[in-house]
């Protein structure tokens, strides 16, 4: 579950911290991660409009792209995203997030374009913000909440080197209900040493 969709990760307090952050354009071997933009709602709305793809978070499939454009770039929202463009289409593939936490910590999301799903796209992003995360931000520990019947997001954060710390069970309330909760974490000492 992305951390935006859990809009409690990061604290009141580390609203300046956030802003001082920039979004820095990353590359990876396929694609460009780049700020999100309102222009970006459109190619993410085939995806946040189904309720399929939106099963696993707090909130429910978004009914236009004008709601899904005010939320995207909720001006109040603390954390980042960035927008996964493919070089060799300009194809907006992903959406990745990171929320900033307390103590040096931040909570990682992402969403895949449905069409898109399945071909390494998440895992690739994902493992370029942990690595500006790491190595240039200097966090300590990243960290991501998913829902237990969450089959390939949990394989994907397995993949990535993350631990499951903890299974909460019915933790949240969703629009689906009253759902369980895996923590993951990784410390940047585990980081380091898996990618060195």
């Amino acid at each position: 579950m992305a951390p935006k969709e859990s809009e409690g990760a990061g604290r009141a307090s580390d609203r300046e911290v956030t802003a001082s952050l920039p979004t820095p354009t990353l590359e990876t071997t396929r694609f460009t991660m780049r700020k999100l933009v309102r222009n970006d709602t459109q190619a993410l709305f085939p995806t946040l409009s189904d309720p399929e793809q939106c099963k696993f978070m707090l909130s429910a499939a978004f009914e236009t792209e004008e709601k899904l454009g005010d939320w995207l770039c909720d001006p109040d929202w603390n954390g980042r995203s960035w927008s996964a463009i493919e070089r060799s289409t300009g194809e907006l593939v992903a959406r990745i997030v990171a929320v900033p936490c307390e103590h040096e910590t931040a909570e990682l999301g992402y969403i895949t374009v449905k069409h898109r799903q399945g071909e390494g796209i998440a895992f690739e992003c994902t493992q370029r913000l942990l690595k500006q995360l790491y190595e240039v931000e200097n966090h300590h520990r990243v960290f991501a909440v998913t829902d237990p019947r969450n089959v390939s997001s949990n394989r994907l954060i397995e993949k990535l080197g993350f631990r499951r710390e903890a299974h909460f069970v019915e933790n949240i309330k969703t629009h689906i209900g009253w759902c369980d909760e895996y923590y993951w974490g990784m410390l940047k000492s585990e980081w380091l040493k898996r990618n060195r």
